[in-house]
């Protein structure tokens, strides 16, 4: 699985994606988010996968 945040200029900095999943999302210094691992294991494909569902500006996504 391959995670992205595409357009990333289009990202609200809501935090919710680094809530649901910092192990994959973290918030940079302009408070976007970022993907620090865009290729995390399996077992945290439900976390991400909230964290897909709760983005307001519907940007992140899941490429298997």
């Amino acid at each position: 699985m391959k995670v992205k945040i595409e357009p990333r200029d289009e990202c609200l900095g809501d935090g919710i994606c680094a809530d649901e999943c910092p192990e994959v999302f973290e918030m940079d210094d302009d408070g976007l988010a970022i993907v620090v691992n865009a290729t995390p294991s399996e077992d945290l494909r439900e976390a991400i996968q909230n964290a897909c569902d709760e983005c307001p500006a519907e940007i992140i996504s899941i490429e298997e």
